[in-house]
C-alpha cells in the first residue's frame, strides 16, 4: 500500500519560487524535489490564482469551501423541515375530512 507524501507550505512556496523567481522549468524543479511535474504545476496555479488562500494546511478549509459546506447543511436542514411540514400538513388535512 502506498501512502501519500504530505509537503509543507513552505515547501510548497519554495517549489514554486524554483518556477517562477528562479526560471528554473517545472520538468527540471518535479524532478530535483522528486514530486511529479503535474503537482508541481498545479501548486503553480494554485499560488497564481489566490496566494492568500494556496496550500492551507491539514484540516484547515478554504474561505470558499468553507462557506459551501455551511450552505449545503443549511439546504438539507431547509429541506427536512420542509418534509415535515409537508406531512404535517397532509395529516391534518386528512384529518379534518
Amino acid at each position: 500500500m502506498v501512502t501519500r507524501r504530505k509537503f509543507s507550505r513552505e515547501f510548497k512556496l519554495e517549489a514554486v519560487k524554483l518556477v517562477t523567481e528562479r526560471g528554473m522549468t517545472v520538468a527540471q524543479a518535479a524532478k530535483d524535489l522528486d514530486v511529479h511535474e503535474n503537482v508541481l504545476r498545479k501548486w503553480v496555479r494554485e499560488l497564481r490564482d489566490e496566494p492568500q488562500e494556496a496550500f492551507p494546511g491539514n484540516g484547515k478549509q478554504r474561505t470558499q469551501d468553507a462557506e459551501i459546506a455551511r450552505l449545503r447543511k443549511e439546504v438539507a436542514k431547509l429541506k427536512m423541515e420542509r418534509d415535515i411540514l409537508k406531512r404535517a400538513a397532509a395529516y391534518f388535512a386528512k384529518e379534518s375530512m
